[in-house]
């Protein structure tokens, strides 16, 4: 079975339940489960590593088609491969190597614990390595994979270091305690560290205070993600709604055609909406393709570079976050009253868009672009610029 295929054969699976999952709001162990039936944990692994080998471009365009059918899922794996490609920013080669070969051996799932905002982690140098101690709000995916990508700063010298762990490693517990409106599927709580060993070999690199363009990228590269989820979610809720138009929707007495697709005023709403998610899709396909180009320039990279590319998905997420927040709200309109009855769950698109967007706030993106744009000032390192 090729990606491609194997793609369509998760999106179909999650589509046919989607609704019924999100009411259940479980946590994502059957998810993760197709994920690594359908090969597509290894896609961004060299072939010569056992890896699919496909692009940083691929990688982004999965993430975003499996989000259209399930956004939980879409979000868990755009956050897998991220976690994966993150490490290759640090110069550890051997290191790196050694991670892929072990994620194609055990098909490995991997998520991470380093919310920018909660430097809550302590690490004690001991022998052999460090003790990790501590706890971390929200992480995504963390209670449901295999591997994880920690940061966290020393008892000794202040330094923040960046390392991988074992996710089932004595020591770490999982708080289950994700409990907000949206995106309910992807294990988002907490994590406690207690006396969690971890091994010298595994520590990818230390996170300088002035960061190196090259590893700042890893802040940017996650806003690109969730702009993918983002769009992934108004796709999903375009062609749901437009199923439920063609095959349920009534038209309105006073609009003098037979059908709902024949109703002008759904036609054009349609039809406004497919184009702003067309057009900021467009964006987002700029955006991965600027931040693919200054991945590959690897210890060349300049913060000039670095700073373009950051602005581009700065502009991407803007223009996306309004279509996903207007798509989720507007569909309603066009499947009409009986479309909110619970069994069909279109309030799920818009709970998920909502969440998700919230994540950091937007219009500080705006901001960054347009002073990009007014005074040629780029976007500083930060963990979520």
């Amino acid at each position: 079975m090729t990606w491609r295929e194997a793609v369509d054969k998760l999106v179909d699976t999650l589509r046919a339940d989607a609704a019924g999952r999100d009411l259940a709001g479980a946590d994502p162990t059957r998810e993760v489960g197709l994920l690594r039936e359908s090969g597509l944990l290894t896609l961004l692994i060299p072939a010569d590593l056992g890896g699919v080998g496909e692009s940083w471009l691929t990688a982004n365009a999965v993430t975003r088609t499996v989000s259209a059918a399930d956004p939980n899922v879409g979000h868990l794996l755009g956050y897998h491969y991220l976690q994966l490609w993150r490490g290759e920013l640090f110069d550890q080669p051997d290191l790196v190597a050694r991670l892929r070969r072990e994620t194609v051996t055990g098909n490995h799932f991997w998520a991470g614990v380093s919310n920018p905002l909660d430097a809550a982690l302590e690490l004690t140098p001991v022998d052999g390595g460090f003790r990790v101690n501590g706890r971390k709000t929200f992480a995504t995916g963390a209670a449901v994979a295999d591997r994880l990508v920690v940061s966290a700063t020393r008892t000794d010298n202040d330094e923040k270091l960046t390392f991988v762990l074992d996710a089932h490693a004595g020591g770490i517990s999982y708080l289950g305690d994700w409990d907000n409106i949206g995106q309910r599927l992807t294990a988002s709580g907490g994590v406690v560290f207690t006396d969690v060993f971890l091994p010298a070999d595994d520590v990818l690199g230390r996170q300088p205070a002035d960061q190196s363009p090259r590893l700042s990228l890893a802040a940017i590269g996650f806003q690109l993600f969730l702009t993918q989820i983002y769009l992934g979610i108004a796709e999903g809720a375009l062609i749901e709604a437009a199923d439920y138009t063609r095959h349920r929707s009534r038209p309105w007495f006073l609009s003098g055609v037979d059908s709902a697709v024949e109703d002008p005023h759904i036609v054009a709403g349609y039809g406004e909406l497919v184009s702003q998610v067309r057009a900021a899709g467009a964006l987002t396909d700029d955006a991965a393709r600027a931040l693919g180009a200054a991945f590959d320039r690897g210890a060349d990279l300049t913060e000039g570079e670095r700073g373009e590319a950051a602005v581009t998905i700065s502009a991407a997420k803007v223009v996306a976050t309004m279509a996903v927040n207007e798509t989720t709200s507007k569909v309603f309109e066009f499947v009409g009253a009986r479309g909110t009855a619970r069994k069909y769950a279109f309030d799920r698109f818009w709970r998920n868009a909502r969440t998700l967007t919230l994540h950091d706030p937007v219009v500080y993106k705006a901001r960054e672009v347009g002073t990009h744009f007014l005074t040629g000032d780029l976007p500083p390192f930060t963990g979520y610029t």
